[in-house]
């Protein structure tokens, strides 16, 4: 019996397509293959997440538990990076309780709360640097968002990462002009209490 199935759609889910896989990001559907495991035949999904070098056989029937999606619309795009245009929320727990967070809402496959955790660990220039496990989620988020955004768009990820700092910026307190405001604000009540 042959492996491979001529089916082209389960679902609502098409071979050729790219979908959002909650732990693993942006792949693409590359077949729907049917196998037969301990006697019973099962429909799988084959997906291929070709910068992780990586391939997922999925059951058809776990694509609703393990939360598998199509890509995010324009309006949820949008959304996302409005998110990342607003003021950073870093809630005063210890880091590893945060750390945590921040890895579910990574893995929550959501556009929108990864975007969250890439504006509440973004650092500017002006800012101190951040440790190595908050430097990781950052990049970890950054890429999961920069290849949604390459898909929806259909720009490369280098430009997605572009859109994405773009919008960080129009952040308050951001901005090379903010930064320089608030060193002219310190030079002059500095030369207030001088004086």
């Amino acid at each position: 019996m042959s492996a491979k199935k001529n089916t082209q759609a389960r679902l609502g889910f098409k071979t050729g397509e790219h979908i959002v896989y909650p732990s693993h990001g942006v792949g693409r559907i590359t077949a729907i293959e049917e196998q037969e495991v301990a006697g019973f035949k099962l429909e799988l999904f084959v997906i291929s997440f070709e910068k992780d070098k990586m391939t997922l056989r999925v059951p058809v029937p776990k694509i609703a538990s393990v939360g598998m999606r199509k890509l995010s619309e324009t309006n949820i795009v949008e959304k996302s990076l409005e998110t990342l245009q607003g003021r950073a929320r870093i809630k005063r727990t210890m880091w590893s309780r945060r750390a945590q967070e921040y890895e579910a809402k990574i893995n929550s496959g959501d556009l929108v709360s990864i975007s969250e955790v890439v504006r509440d660990l973004y650092r500017s220039d002006a800012q101190p640097e951040q440790s190595y496990s908050e430097r990781q989620l950052y990049e970890a988020a950054l890429d999961r968002m920069a290849r949604e955004l390459s898909a929806v768009q259909n720009i490369t990820e280098t430009e997605a990462v572009k859109l994405i700092e773009q919008n960080l910026l129009k952040g308050p307190r951001r901005g090379a002009a903010k930064v320089a405001e608030e060193a002219d604000l310190d030079a002059d009540l500095e030369a207030d209490e001088a004086a």
